[in-house]
C-alpha cells in the first residue's frame, strides 16, 4: 500500500511510505555490474545512511527480503535515513539479477566494497551497514573500513566470520549492535554474548520469542526501532501511524 505524503494512515506491514527512490547500479573492482535502489526522505537531506547485506542468495536472500525491503518503505519518512539495498552477485529480484555467480562469501568483498564507494561518491552521510544472517559475514568480514561507521547486525551467525574478524572490530573501536533472536537456528542470546565480549563496544539484544527470519510485524518493529535508536535517537521510537506534517 503506498501512501501519500499527505495522508494518515496506520503503518501495516505492506505500508509503502514517501520517499525519493532511485534505480542504480553498482560497479565492482572485479568487473560486474550490481542492481540496486537507493531511497532517500522525501524532502530533507538523510541525516545518515543504512547499506543492506541480505540473507543468503541459496536460501532466497536477497535485497527485498522482507526486514531490508520495510526498512526501506519506511525509514527514509520516518527517521530520515537513507536506505541502499542491492543485490549481491548472481542474485535476483523483482529489480533484476545482478552479474557474476554466487562466491560463497569470499567474492563478495568486491561487492561490499562497491555499495560504499556508491555512498561515499554520493555523499551521503554516516555510512552504517545493515547485515541480516549472510550479510551478518559480509558486514563482519569485509565491512570494517575508514568509510564506514558501524555495523547493525540481524541473527548473526558467526559461521564465515570468525574471531579473527570481531577482534578487528574491536580494535577500530567501531561499534557493533547485534539483534539476536531467542529461538535462532544458528546462534542464540547467551552464546552470542560470550562470542561478542571480545568486542568491547558491541551491544547484543536478544529478543524474545523471535526467529531468524523475523517474521511478523511485532518483530519487524524492533529492528527497526533499534535501527533509529542507534542511527537517529531523536525519531526514535517510531510512530505506529504515519502522518506528513512537513
Amino acid at each position: 500500500m503506498f501512501v501519500a505524503e499527505d495522508a494518515a494512515v496506520e503503518i501495516r506491514a505492506g505500508t509503502v511510505l514517501p520517499a525519493r527512490r532511485e534505480n542504480i547500479v553498482l560497479h565492482t573492482a572485479d568487473g560486474l555490474e550490481l542492481v540496486g535502489e537507493l531511497a532517500l526522505p522525501p524532502r530533507r537531506d538523510p541525516v545518515a545512511t543504512l547499506v543492506c547485506l541480505h540473507p543468503l542468495p541459496t536460501a532466497g536472500g536477497m535485497m527485498d527480503s522482507h526486514l531490508l525491503r520495510k526498512a526501506s518503505y519506511r525509514l527514509p519518512a520516518l527517521a530520515d535515513l537513507a536506505v541502499l539495498r542491492f543485490n549481491t552477485r548472481g542474485t535476483s529480484s523483482e529489480r533484476g539479477t545482478s552479474g557474476g555467480a554466487f562466491g560463497g562469501g569470499g567474492p563478495e568483498r568486491c561487492d561490499v566494497d562497491a555499495a560504499i564507494e556508491f555512498c561515499v561518491a554520493a555523499g551521503l552521510p554516516g555510512i552504517w551497514l545493515l547485515g541480516w544472517s549472510f550479510g551478518t559475514e559480509l558486514a563482519l568480514m569485509w565491512g570494517n573500513v575508514p568509510q564506514v561507521d558501524g555495523a547493525v547486525l540481524v541473527s548473526p551467525a558467526l559461521r564465515g566470520a570468525g574471531d579473527s574478524d570481531l577482534d578487528a572490530w574491536a580494535a577500530s573501536g567501531r561499534p557493533l549492535l547485534a539483534l539476536v533472536p531467542e529461538l535462532d537456528d544458528y546462534l542464540r542470546p547467551a552464546e552470542a554474548v560470550a562470542r561478542f565480549a571480545r568486542v568491547p563496544q558491541a551491544r547484543v539484544v536478544g529478543v524474545d520469542q523471535a526467529k531468524h527470519l523475523w517474521v511478523g510485524e511485532t518483530y519487524v518493529r524492533i529492528v527497526l526501532n533499534e535501527i533509529v535508536r542507534l542511527l537517529n535517537p531523536a525519531a526514535w521510537p517510531l510512530p505506529a501511524e504515519w502522518k506528513d506534517s512537513t
